[in-house]
């Protein structure tokens, strides 16, 4: 690289650094568009709108109420996909949408559920609202090239053969759309339609035609509801929780840049400035796709932030091992670059096909978690190939050329015989898993549930209590807290501050008729609370079946493309199934310290198994690379023992290294965090630790060990070795 490019690429690099971080932190123009704070924070987070809706119907079933739910769902999460909706007592539905403030609007928007049908001119109903699959405002042009809104309706597969029937034998008449007993639209048939989808065209604003694809779609509920009360809540992590996290993110960084620094120099300072940029950038996408943050949105950050990491260490690793081999620095440079593409991206894709999967398949926590962790694996692979080399290579251009700030002599590792080990750390791993479940078993008989569920698995009791003093959330935590802790036993208590009054809503495990009388005496007697002043009520699960069950069936289905896609990359399905087996290993180890340690088994839990599942299989990946890419050059006497045990030997550091780093910022925000973030914290660091600490024991049979010399001939692995490939050895 010319002198003259490198000068202006190390500028480029300060342009970005000073440019997306004035962004980032004062925001451009009037608006402060782009400015960090104006990032939508969730409910935890930052609080938002609740609103209450009273059953109509008299004594509900309950799956009429579930189906409500699931429906009611899907349909808040256009604000927010953080949103959540629960059933509070028999015949209340909870909706809490973060990020708003405004409840009047969100109600309007939203509108009134009812009942919906599409009626015929003679009054015959050819359609209600359970046909319709979704609705949604569209900007258009007419015949004129003018701009036209509409509004776009997708059938269900029911809807779809009702009225394909009902607008052929309506053509050129009116087909009334009829919400609550009141007539909102009545659009003429121009067409049969058969495919399901339908438009309705008129003089349409953008807001009046969105306005009537939210009746629409509200008016698909099995139930009719009325609002019985709206408000608007704090946050239920608190301010402290936000600034803990967002100090020991800052920290966790610096960290991770000094210690990229110290073990890899030169090219380890321009990781650690492409690492500024990547967070950079991800905190501008963030503002501009309005995506909603909340904690596990943050753990789908950290992972990315871990995997952008990743990409630098496999890529500096590769240029040790070429400059150990006596080549010069820029030719190290290139060729570790290059030796290190196919794993990179390899890892990238197949963790971003699962956060692709787990975006469109998931709800609520699940997709919230996607969406930052698929941003966050797409930035950090522009980073790493593009960024980082840019810089790097910017510096050599410019003239540092000298060895030592590329390369520093180690030792060379010999290889270890993890091969001779298996049956140890299968022992270990083993007896870890088992453990889990017979403790699992334990609490059950018992009667105190296989895990520590949370109020977001198996529901509670929700107190609303006013006092005469207005509370911040801090002090929520410190006082009140404590308080109903003694009383209830309960230690994952939720908590969320009525913006604007003196109320608090407290959220406990279900609590029995005598104690809640114990719970308002200790109110009583500790901040003067009168009785009549405190309501309660038992509330639902806010993670429903239909959630959970969208959630396994998410997670299935991205287990799926994620074999089909390391099947196609490596040429083998053994080596899919032994990622699998691997990470299922490493998910049943974390389920084992949760079941032992009794943390809160809640929404955080589905996002700690996620960063899991992406850590997993990206670790795999490396070792399966360096395998596949010695399997050509294996000479012919080599055992394949030996071959597997130098591979997991050279790819060791590489996974020491890249846990640590993850590992430094969970830490940091375990050590700095409130008791919520702790309890997410404590999982992961359990879970980064083994997945470093256990990978990669490969079974061989000795009347196998020897290859043919062909090419074709090596890359036949035995089946035994291949599908317990990557199960858990001890890396120590």
């Amino acid at each position: 690289m010319k002198k003259s490019k490198s000068i202006l690429s190390l500028l480029l690099a300060v342009i970005l650094i000073v440019g997306l971080g004035f962004t980032v932190i004062t925001g451009i123009g009037k608006s402060k568009s782009g400015a960090m704070k104006n990032i939508k924070l969730g409910l935890d987070l930052a609080g938002g709108v609740s609103i209450t809706y009273q059953v109509k119907d008299k004594n509900p079933t309950k799956e009429e109420m579930s189906d409500t739910i699931y429906k009611l769902q899907k349909r808040v999460e256009q604000y927010s996909t953080e949103a959540s909706v629960y059933q509070e007592g028999n015949d209340r539905i909870n909706i809490e949408i973060p990020g708003v403030t405004d409840a009047n609007k969100i109600l309007d928007e939203l509108g009134k559920p009812g009942s919906l049908s599409f009626q015929t001119a003679d009054g015959e109903t050819v359609l209600t609202g359970t046909d319709v699959k979704s609705a949604s405002a569209k900007t258009g042009q007419d015949d004129m090239g003018n701009k036209e809104y509409s509004v776009e309706l997708n059938l269900t597969k029911s809807g779809t053969s009702k009225f394909a029937t009902a607008t052929k034998e309506n053509i050129g008449k009116q087909i009334a759309i009829i919400y609550d007993g009141e007539t909102i639209s009545s659009p003429v048939v121009r067409s049969e339609i058969t495919g399901g989808q339908a438009y309705i065209t008129g003089d349409f604003t953008y807001e009046e035609a969105d306005n009537l694809a939210s009746t629409i779609r509200i008016g698909g509920l099995k139930l009719q509801l009325e609002e019985l009360r709206s408000n608007v809540v704090g946050a239920q992590l608190g301010e402290q929780a936000l600034n803990t996290s967002l100090k020991a993110g800052i920290i966790g960084l610096i960290l991770v840049f000094l210690f990229m620094i110290f073990v890899y120099r030169l090219p380890g300072l321009a990781s650690s400035l492409a690492l500024v940029i990547y967070t950079e950038i991800v905190l501008v996408i963030l503002n501009a796709f309005d995506v909603t943050l909340t904690l596990p949105g943050i753990a789908g950050i950290i992972l990315s932030i871990g995997m952008a990491v990743d990409a630098n260490v496999i890529i500096f690793a590769r240029v040790r091992e070429e400059m150990a081999r006596g080549r010069s620095v820029k030719v190290s440079l290139k060729s570790g670059f290059q030796k290190a593409m196919s794993a990179i991206v390899d890892g990238n894709v197949t963790t971003l096909i699962a956060a692709a999967v787990l975006w469109f398949k998931g709800s609520g926590t699940v997709k919230g978690f996607a969406q930052t962790l698929a941003i966050g694996i797409v930035v950090s692979m522009f980073t790493a190939l593009v960024i980082t080399r840019m810089i790097v290579f910017a510096f050599y251009g410019i003239g540092i050329r000298k060895e030592s700030l590329y390369y520093h002599k180690m030792k060379e590792r010999k290889p270890i015989n993890f091969l001779g080990k298996k049956k140890v750390f299968f022992s270990i791993s083993i007896a870890m898993i088992l453990a889990g479940f017979v403790v699992m078993g334990v609490h059950s008989a018992q009667g105190n549930g296989a895990l520590a569920y949370s109020l977001d698995f198996k529901g509670g009791t929700s107190m609303n209590v006013k006092f005469d003093k207005d509370y911040s959330i801090d002090e929520i935590d410190k006082e009140i807290v404590p308080v109903v802790e003694k009383v209830t036993g309960d230690h994952n208590i939720q908590t969320q501050k009525v913006s604007g009054t003196k109320q608090v809503v407290i959220k406990t495990v279900t609590l029995s008729l005598s104690e809640r009388e114990k719970v308002n005496k200790a109110l009583e007697d500790n901040f003067g609370v009168k009785e009549s002043d405190i309501t309660a009520e038992n509330i639902s699960s806010t993670i429903s079946n239909e959630m959970r069950q969208d959630a396994v069936i998410a997670v299935i289905v991205a287990t799926i493309f994620m074999l089909l896609y390391i099947w196609f990359r490596f040429k083998d399905v053994r080596f899919a199934t032994s990622a699998v087996l691997a990470l299922l290993h490493d998910v049943l180890v974390v389920l084992a310290f949760y079941a032992v340690s009794r943390i809160s088994v809640g929404g955080t839990f589905i996002a700690c198994m996620l960063t899991i599942v992406g850590y997993s299989i990206n670790a795999t990946i490396v070792i399966f690379d360096r395998i596949r890419e010695e399997l050509p050059l294996m000479k012919r006497n080599t055992d394949l023992s030996e071959l597997v045990n130098k591979c997991i030997t050279q790819t060791l550091t590489r996974s020491i290294y890249t846990s640590l780093t993850t590992f430094i910022m969970v830490a940091v925000l375990f050590i700095m965090g409130v008791s919520s973030i702790r309890e997410f914290a404590a999982p992961l660091m359990v879970g980064i630790f083994f997945c470093m600490c256990y990978r990669s024991t490969v079974v061989c049979n000795e009347d196998e060990s020897r290859q043919k010399s062909t090419a074709k001939e090596k890359e036949k692995i035995d089946h035994k070795m291949i599908r317990e490939a990557v199960m858990p050895i001890d890396r120590a």
